[in-house]
């Protein structure tokens, strides 16, 4: 398999992430923001949403969206729960993550990080996403204040999922994480699976 991977984005590092966990090896194409890998291979047909993560399957298949991945990639191992309703509400979080998390904390961390985008981060525009993103951050503390992990018993597909992102909230975003022991705890527990790799690893 080949992974077309944003070295800096959390939605690849969470691919990376699984793929790690799990013990599977993948060729990696990094494709970074603004870089000549990254137009060769929108041209080159690889990027069908126009932007990465994408697998390419050893027969040639192209699946984009990162929590797409994961649910492939998941599919027959324990990051996804044998439950039917631990699994809906796995992909819940998941959905939860893209559609609410990622928008907020993810786009944050990214006015900051990318020199490109810091012409976006006005002073009001910053401040909004800093509240939301505390009180997003507050519910995933509120709910793993009684719990190890967002669903069920064990680690699923929901936890890689949102760490990719809530790992750096507070380096990149400027969240004060501080305020949310119970997600500074479950963070740890991630970070301490076997197998695993960070962000630049």
């Amino acid at each position: 398999m080949r992974l077309y991977s944003m070295p800096s984005s959390g939605n690849s590092y969470k691919v990376r992430l699984l793929l790690s966990l799990l013990g599977r090896d993948v060729q990696t194409v990094d494709v970074e923001y603004q870089t000549q890998a990254l137009d060769s291979a929108k041209a080159e047909g690889h990027m069908p949403f126009g932007k990465a993560p994408v697998l390419e399957l050893d027969d040639g298949r192209l699946l984009p969206e990162s929590n797409a991945i994961l649910c492939w990639l998941g599919e027959g191992t324990d990051f996804i729960p044998a439950d039917p309703f631990h699994r809906a509400e796995m992909l819940s979080w998941m959905f939860w993550e893209q559609n609410q998390h990622e928008g907020v904390v993810a786009v944050r961390a990214a006015l900051q990080y990318y020199p490109h985008r810091r012409a976006q981060a006005t002073p009001e525009r910053m401040a909004a996403l800093l509240e939301s993103g505390h009180a997003l951050l507050q519910i995933m503390d509120d709910h793993l204040s009684s719990r190890e992990w967002l669903v069920g018993g064990a680690v699923s597909l929901a936890d890689i999922c949102l760490y990719g992102y809530t790992h750096t909230a507070g380096e990149r975003g400027g969240f004060d994480m501080a305020r949310f022991p119970a997600v500074n705890g479950w963070l740890a527990r991630v970070a301490a699976l076997p197998g695993y790799k960070g962000l630049t690893a």
